[in-house]
């Protein structure tokens, strides 16, 4: 389903750069990166593994710590440089403006507190709302994300939850104040397929109702293929490709992506083998000369080993020498 965007960007992100310095050298994990949000809009933000989209997450949401730091470039909320800001006005707009779903749900979740009390100091931080209405808005989040007997679980505690239960209260508490962006790294992995496909269905809900923006990163192809506008692919720390949904997944032009593509099951001829990307992604610290996926691509040549390539086309673009399908 695609979403109506209108308006300025909710989110734009210039030349983001962020180093991790370790004793090693220097680890180039966001290199360059560049692209907008608006409102109402869902990005897809896949990769493998490593491939800097959650360094770009936290980077976005100003979560980065020492060794890690922006190096450079701009990350402009509503107009307003996020890598400028002090931490007082951080607070401000996370899980207020701004929320963050994590991977891992008891980065969110304090284990010593109950849901309850977590969730109603999540809305009271952020307005003056009373205990009453703030547990009443809690409620109705957690039965959004398909937990039964909200009421009842509310007074229960993290740990009395299965871990798909947690993941479904962390995204109910990014859900709470109704933020202008959400940034969700991965947060179905653990869910079941039904959960899965309740939730999906609520963020698009969200998005085409409150005009939320979101940025979903994930490695699952099928998750983007149903729920997102456009996509950015990342490769070593760079967007390789970039475009809508139906533009990249029908007649990808990277030859990465094709191979992202290629290796999903569901693409695949019953009896077939996978189609497999040979080799790993390279380490960070030691990126090859020139494009950093040449040593995987059939495609490659001197000229790939030469120099990188810049990104070509418009709102279609796509990082290669040697693209599958022309971009414009």
């Amino acid at each position: 389903m695609t979403l109506e965007m209108t308006g300025e960007a909710t989110l734009r992100v210039e030349n983001l750069q962020t180093h991790f310095d370790t004793k090693a050298g220097t680890v180039r994990a966001v290199d360059g990166v560049s692209f907008e949000v608006r409102q109402g809009q869902i990005l897809g933000l896949v990769g493998e593994s490593g491939s800097g989209k959650s360094v770009t997450g936290f980077s976005i949401m100003g979560l980065v710590d020492p060794p890690g730091r922006i190096a450079g470039g701009r990350v402009l909320f509503q107009g307003r440089d996020i890598a400028k800001m002090g931490e007082e006005e951080l607070r401000q707009l996370r899980g207020n403006r701004i929320a963050m779903i994590f991977q891992d749900p008891m980065m969110t979740l304090n284990p010593v507190l109950k849901v309850e009390t977590q969730m109603i100091e999540a809305v009271q931080a952020h307005g003056n709302v009373d205990r009453r209405t703030a547990w009443t808005r809690a409620r109705d989040a957690l039965g959004q994300v398909g937990i039964p007997s909200p009421e009842e679980r509310l007074n229960s505690y993290p740990h009395q939850f299965s871990g798909g239960m947690r993941q479904r209260v962390a995204i109910a508490i990014a859900l709470l104040n109704k933020p202008d962006l959400i940034v969700a790294d991965e947060p179905t992995t653990a869910l079941d397929v039904t959960i899965q496909g309740q939730i999906l269905y609520e963020v698009q809900k969200l998005a085409r109702e409150t005009r939320t923006a979101l940025i979903w990163i994930t490695h699952d192809l099928s998750v983007v293929a149903s729920l997102a506008d456009e996509i950015c692919v990342m490769y070593a720390g760079r967007i390789v490709e970039r475009g809508s949904v139906d533009q990249v997944l029908d007649a990808p032009a990277h030859p990465y992506t094709a191979g992202l593509i290629g290796s999903v099951p569901s693409r695949n001829v019953k009896g077939t083998k996978l189609v497999q990307i040979p080799g790993v992604m390279p380490s960070m610290l030691n990126l090859p000369s020139g494009c950093a996926f040449r040593l995987r691509c059939s495609h490659a040549d001197a000229t790939c080993e030469a120099s990188a390539p810049p990104a070509s086309g418009g709102a279609r673009q796509v990082r290669c020498f040697h693209p599958l399908t022309e971009v414009a």
